[in-house]
């Protein structure tokens, strides 16, 4: 067995098999696939580590219906859980998710209790609450990966607007990772130009509200959830903890009294690094912002109020 470090992906659906291709493919870690069914994590990675002859990575990817191979994870990746399905909002999965998440949670924690764990699993500001209180684990050690996500379909919709590269595109989006999301516009530029300069109001509306909806969006045309985009979001967290990066990643955080919110995980801005969340960093927002952030906290302690514990 490798001597190398250790990234456990809890299910081994579409999310969890992209993270963890991805996470192969950096070839610093050795990556494990949990996964209930039987035979599903085995024939992914076993096609994984096929995939690593052609294009040069080594890591050992192990595939398994338990937990013991999980054993010693520096990270673990939690993306087990219903998908949902078209009409279903992210708050639907609540109660059938809030039992899969905490199970699991306890799992990884029984076999590798200096993790961090990242949540991918939806509804994933109240799954964030089910792994905290599963886990015991500090709040800085468990977190969500909302943020990346959706900034990143902002982005995308922003470089196709201004006909710039995607690389250029700098923005954040905060809040809820549900339709009541905040695309931070006075933050977002192109090459270091405002977007506001660059496109019309009504333009950018149409933006952040494709923005918000965007998982809808894709599950309306699937008919199940993302997960290229997700997948890698959670792998990019991985790596910056992983590799000590300190990345300043918007991320579903526990705020204790940052931005007036507390007692809640919500999406922020933080640095990431070994052991997790380093630092909230508490960026300006307009009067607009302000109150639509407030807003989006309000509906996500709505949803966490239906959590049974």
């Amino acid at each position: 067995m490798s001597q190398r470090r250790k990234v456990t992906v809890v299910g081994g659906g579409n999310v969890g098999a992209t993270c963890a291709l991805e996470l192969a493919r950096r070839d610093y870690a050795d990556v494990v696939v949990v996964d209930i069914i039987e035979n599903l994590p085995q024939g992914k990675v076993l096609d994984m580590n096929q995939m690593g002859a052609v294009v040069g990575f080594e890591p050992y990817v192990v595939g398994s219906n338990g937990y013991e191979e999980s054993a010693g994870s520096d990270v673990v990746v939690i993306t087990a859980g219903k998908p949902r399905s078209p009409g279903m909002s992210r708050d639907d999965l609540v109660t059938t998710n809030e039992q899969i998440v905490g199970s699991v949670t306890k799992e990884v924690v029984a076999h590798s209790p200096e993790a961090t764990i990242v949540v991918v699993s939806n509804p994933l500001d109240a799954m964030c609450h089910v792994a905290k209180n599963a886990s015991g684990l500090d709040k800085h050690r468990v977190f969500g990966m909302a943020g990346i996500l959706d900034t990143a379909r902002f982005r995308a919709f922003v470089a196709w607007e201004t006909g710039a590269s995607i690389k250029d595109v700098q923005t954040l989006v905060l809040g809820g990772h549900g339709d009541q999301m905040v695309p931070l516009v006075s933050a977002t530029t192109v090459g270091g130009v405002p977007l506001r300069k660059l496109v019309a109001a009504d333009r950018i509306q149409a933006m952040v509200e494709r923005t918000a909806k965007g998982g809808g969006e894709i599950v309306n045309l699937l008919g199940t959830s993302a997960w290229y985009a997700p997948g890698a979001a959670a792998a990019q967290m991985v790596d910056s903890i992983m590799l000590d990066e300190r990345r300043v990643l918007p991320c579903t955080a526990y705020l204790e009294g940052e931005y007036g919110i507390d007692g809640l995980y919500v999406g922020v801005p933080v640095k990431l690094g070994r052991g997790g969340i380093a630092e909230i960093l508490e960026v300006d927002l307009d009067d607009g912002e302000r109150e639509a952030l407030r807003r989006s906290a309000e509906a996500v302690r709505e949803v966490v109020g239906v959590l049974g514990g």
